[in-house]
């Protein structure tokens, strides 16, 4: 069976960034023009006041102080609140392709590669911008590459199935190397309006080269030794959004046509169901915690990540185990994990282990336990 390595990892970051306090005052300023339009009902107790939001508070609920957008000034205007991303021509490369395109010459270019020798594009990420056809078919048109390409969605874990997916076919040897893409527009499927969640999000794309091992060029390059994936139903997390939407007469406009979440029974139910999830998995190919050298997690809360690392070595990760990324980038789903191991394992050493780790709706929990070489 051949082995697989990562050998090279690519980063799109989107040109605009909106910080907590820029957030905040526009949140605001939508709170104050609700509650006035609606004192009347508000004061008779037919309405609740909408409460105001904070960069405190963010930071505190979240550990996040900024995000990147591809549109900033819609997501600030108060009367808008949705970013602008004016739909292209057919003939024209779609957004989400043209972020993956970014994110994917990256990779190619660390891992030494050409399109010529990329047999397989997956395009795995939380939101698709458009059913068919395939995002990964346009990407690979896009970067002239042959063979074949289908997109996948596991919401927040989409990067790590589709490194598992990645790994079955280079193994078995139906592709000598394969280009995993995450684009993700995280705040188009964001309620601004919500404040549990209108901070939570950012857009990025990042990108993955694997291949087999005896045929990898870079000189950085990381096998991939186990993976392990788990699933379990829950609507905890949730986006209802959908082709079928059309067909009910309540439209499209619903809160639950966006992101929406119950947040502490998430946080409750997710935390011990990772933690456990790495563990199991490091203890089957008989390497203790205290051996592993870094943990890629998902970005999606600090206090989360902090527990699941707590759970995981029983004690508080440093953040040179831990990387966070959560703080600049906030939450990109599926990027989240692939960015804090692009931005932070050029500094392994040979003979190191780590582990890419994700969790999200679904709930899906995928590991991925990697070696430098």
């Amino acid at each position: 069976m051949n082995k697989v390595v990562i050998s090279g990892t690519g980063l799109f970051t989107p040109p605009f960034s909106i910080s907590n306090e820029e957030l905040v005052t526009s949140f605001n300023h939508y709170v104050a023009s609700y509650n006035a339009a609606h004192r009347e009902d508000i004061e008779a107790g037919r309405l609740a006041a909408l409460a105001e939001s904070s960069a405190e508070f963010i930071v505190k609920a979240s550990g996040i102080r900024q995000r990147y957008v591809m549109d900033r000034e819609g997501v600030l205007d108060p009367e808008r609140m949705v970013p602008h991303l004016p739909e292209r021509a057919n003939e024209d490369l779609s957004l989400q392709a043209e972020m993956a395109v970014a994110a994917a010459r990256d990779a190619m270019a660390r891992a030494g590669r050409q399109a010529s020798d990329i047999d397989m594009v997956i395009v795995a990420c939380s939101n698709m911008q458009r059913a068919y056809p395939a995002m990964a078919i346009e990407v690979q048109q896009a970067l002239g590459i042959e063979g074949y390409a289908f997109d996948m969605n596991v919401a927040c874990s989409s990067a790590t199935f589709g490194i598992q997916a990645a790994v079955n076919a280079i193994q078995s040897g139906q592709a000598r190397a394969v280009l995993m893409v995450n684009p993700e527009i995280c705040s188009a499927h964001l309620n601004f309006r919500d404040r549990d969640s209108h901070f939570i999000f950012g857009d990025a794309a990042t990108a993955m080269v694997l291949e087999r091992a005896d045929a990898a060029v870079s000189a950085c390059r990381f096998e991939v030794i186990g993976s392990k994936l788990a699933t379990v139903f829950s609507s905890h997390i949730r986006n209802n959004f959908g082709f079928l939407n059309r067909c009910d007469g309540s439209g499209i406009g619903q809160p639950d046509k966006l992101f929406v979440q119950q947040g502490r029974k998430v946080f409750k139910e997710v935390c011990p169901m990772v933690g456990e999830h790495i563990v199991g998995h490091l203890s089957s190919l008989g390497i203790e915690p205290s051996g592993v050298k870094r943990f890629w997690l998902h970005q999606a809360n600090l206090s989360m990540n902090q527990l699941i690392a707590r759970r995981v070595l029983g004690r508080d990760a440093s953040e040179q185990e831990a990387p966070v990324i959560l703080d600049r980038y906030a939450n990109t789903s599926s990027a989240g994990s692939i960015i804090a191991f692009h931005l932070y394992s050029e500094d392994m050493a040979a003979g190191d282990t780590g582990v890419i780790a994700s969790f999200g709706a679904g709930y899906s929990v995928g590991s991925i336990v990697v070696k430098k070489g």
